[in-house]
């Protein structure tokens, strides 16, 4: 099972929860229950300049990505300023608010939930506004090297280049210490940059960077765990149960579990996507590669 959402058929509206809770703020749910995705939710935001989401908590748990303008997040009462490619946790039943205080720049960014967030007319609710609204209150910068930021992190420019990492870090560098916690993961003309995982203390799900160089390949395989792909910038050939199709900037790509799916990058220029796995990836057996396989039945078909 699978589900492709182009950019364009992505209509943003508001729910009426949070019109009563807030106001310039519009949404669209990608990815869920609608499409069949038991384990992902996937949202795209926006809030305008002034627009507020007053306080609330969710029974499942959430992730984000900033993609455009600065909103102000408050989470379990501090409020932070955000910035483009800031992300960050926010645990299960934590109340957090946001704010665009910003001058005339919209803020966008996407949401990660996991489990799916249940649909509108469910008869048990998972998200519930306090009465709260959102604070004015002056926002911190955020430092991620601040320990009490622990739940946030940043994707630093340069931090999907390989080359940059061949070289030490200064003690005073404004990023978090040097570490797996950092690490580039590359193959295969990929690159993989962790955003929000365990370290930051998610559990149910992850969310990561992808960027593909030009003739990088993930050959077809599949996985005990639902995916999600939105794509950031470029384009990308797609497979999903033998359909193929080119993914571009904004679209959304979902595969279910055991949607043997695959991705080549022949467009001659880089592509990036904001990649999510939920539940999170079990500690073997998390890939199955057709090519594997299929070595074997070859094998086994040539044995006298």
């Amino acid at each position: 099972m699978y589900h492709v959402r182009r950019a364009a058929d992505i209509a943003l509206d508001t729910p009426a929860a949070y019109t009563a809770h807030g106001d310039g703020h519009r949404r669209a749910v990608v990815v869920g229950p609608a499409v069949g995705a038991v384990h992902t939710g996937i949202t795209q935001c926006v809030l305008d300049p002034g627009g507020t989401v007053g306080e609330h908590l969710h029974s499942y748990e959430k992730s984000f990505y900033v993609l455009e303008g600065h909103p102000r997040l408050t989470l379990d009462g501090r409020t932070w300023q955000l910035s483009p490619d800031d992300c960050g946790l926010v645990p299960l039943g934590v109340p957090h608010a946001w704010r665009n205080a910003g001058g005339g720049e919209p803020a966008r960014w996407i949401e990660a939930s996991a489990p799916a967030p249940r649909p509108a007319d469910h008869p048990s609710p998972d998200t519930f506004f306090t009465g709260a609204p959102a604070p004015d209150a002056e926002a911190e910068t955020l430092d991620i090297r601040d320990p009490r930021a622990r739940t946030f992190f940043r994707l630093e420019r340069g931090q999907m280049e390989l080359d940059n990492l061949r070289i030490g870090a200064p003690i005073d560098a404004p990023t978090v210490s040097a570490s797996m916690a950092t690490a580039l993961l590359a193959y295969s003309g990929i690159a993989l940059k962790m955003l929000v995982d365990t370290r930051l203390g998610a559990v149910l799900h992850q969310m990561f960077m992808v960027e593909y160089e030009p003739g990088g390949a993930a050959q077809l395989h599949d996985h005990p765990l639902e995916e999600s792909y939105t794509i950031i910038s470029g384009a990308v050939d797609a497979e999903a149960d033998g359909e193929r199709f080119t993914l571009h900037a904004g679209d959304v790509f979902w595969t279910g579990v055991g949607c043997v799916h695959g991705f080549w990058n022949t467009s001659g220029g880089r592509v990036r996507f904001l990649e999510t796995q939920s539940p999170q990836l079990p500690a073997n057996h998390s890939y199955r590669f057709n090519r594997d396989w299929d070595y074997l039945a070859e094998r086994l078909n040539r044995t006298p």
